[in-house]
């Protein structure tokens, strides 16, 4: 491809991922790995090169675009390189037009940089959501140990136990390691918040919003498959990937329960009133992941956060029912808003009389309302709150 072609490309991209920003469709890595499906002719330095531009228009525009070609002007508005690509040649875009609509830069839409700013983050936090994460791994301590474990590259220790940390992109899925499963993809944020559990051998833990199984597995780790763990979660597809996981891993997960949406208990009342702690995970915005997903700021509106909110509210309360007396509740949610952190332990508090915030303790991070946050700016990971909830 030439330089001009691959700017073509990334527009048309840019029109499919916004389209999709706007529908609540794919994220845009699904999208681009698509694209690069259906063309295996791409040489890998056009689709490195394509996705940089794809994702340098992303992180630049802060409201969602008009269009993939109004994004990629207002790149070739800070960018002459880019700029003199828009030449009319072949497979290349055509010259701009006067007067034609070029996106709107910034770090997200007003509504939204204004809820963060409530939320306690200034602009240098705000901006290292949008700069490219770093790839952490986890040493699965079931199979091996950090100080010990060989890897074709080495990485930098971190602050969680078995953490280690390569260079954006590092190919770790291709390495022997990650194929026997002495290796995990995880950011060193969730790391830390599985380490930081009230939880001990013996135990019985329900994971209820345990999507692919990242800290389930983490926690089969830390407690040396010596506790009952449940992984449950309402998406068939994400559970599914469980199972292969564990095995690779050699992960002692007890069941997993696939749930239905607003009827959940009718496959959890067997485990109501037993488990020593439950792991609510619960679903959000994303909005602490965005140096991984940075167009999740385009589908996030007023009406979008709510309807989590009340979702995040309800996997608090069917928690409550599952929790033994005395047990505990840990809530995370990978967002940076408190909309969906410190606001909703309170409004746990209210629903249920008798139980109480507990501290959890992290070597990163800082204090949030009653609960404990970290960030990519202060703590390199990516962002989360996190609280302890006790029974009475």
């Amino acid at each position: 491809m030439t330089p001009a072609a691959r700017v073509q490309a990334a527009i048309e991209l840019l029109d499919t991922i916004i389209a999709s920003a706007r529908g609540k469709g794919a994220p845009a890595d699904r999208i681009i790995a698509d694209y690069f499906r259906a063309r295996r002719y791409a040489g890998s330095k056009d689709r490195r090169a394509l996705r940089d531009l794809v994702y340098r228009a992303i992180r630049l525009c802060g409201p969602v675009p008009q269009s993939g070609r109004a994004a990629m002007l207002a790149v070739a508005g800070q960018d002459e390189a880019v700029a003199v690509l828009f030449d009319g040649s072949a497979h290349g875009p055509a010259p701009r037009a006067e007067g034609e609509p070029v996106a709107k830069t910034g770090l997200a839409p007003k509504w939204l940089a204004a809820t963060l700013r409530a939320s306690g983050l200034g602009g240098r936090e705000i901006a290292a959501l949008m700069e490219r994460a770093p790839l952490d791994v986890r040493v699965n301590a079931l199979k091996a140990d950090r100080a010990a474990l060989v890897l074709p590259e080495a990485g930098e220790p971190l602050a969680a136990p078995q953490g280690l940390r390569f260079p954006s992109g590092t190919q770790v899925e291709a390495w022997e390691a990650y194929r026997e499963g002495l290796i995990e993809v995880q950011d060193l944020g969730s790391q830390l918040i599985v380490e930081a559990l009230p939880v001990g051998q013996g135990d019985t833990i329900i994971d209820l919003c345990a999507g692919g199984g990242g800290k389930t597995l983490a926690l089969a780790a830390r407690l040396n498959n010596a506790a009952c763990i449940i992984a449950a979660d309402t998406d068939k597809r994400r559970l599914g990937n469980l199972a292969p996981r564990a095995a690779r891993a050699g992960a002692a997960v007890d069941h997993t329960v696939l749930l239905d949406p607003g009827r959940e208990m009718r496959a959890l009342g067997g485990f109501a009133g037993k488990a020593d702690h439950v792991l609510v995970d619960a679903p959000c915005s994303g909005s602490g992941t965005w140096r991984r997903s940075p167009e999740g700021r385009w589908r996030l509106d007023p009406t979008e956060l709510a309807r989590l909110n009340q979702l995040q509210d309800h996997v608090l309360d069917l928690a409550a029912q599952l929790v033994r007396p005395g047990g505990s509740v840990s809530f995370v949610t990978c967002s940076l808003l408190d909309a969906e952190g410190a606001d909703r332990i309170p409004a746990f508090l209210a629903r249920h009389p008798g139980w109480r915030a507990e501290a959890l303790a992290l070597p990163l991070g800082r204090a949030r309302g009653a609960g404990w946050r970290l960030d990519p700016f202060h703590d390199g990971t990516d962002g989360f709150f996190v609280a302890g909830l006790r029974s009475p």
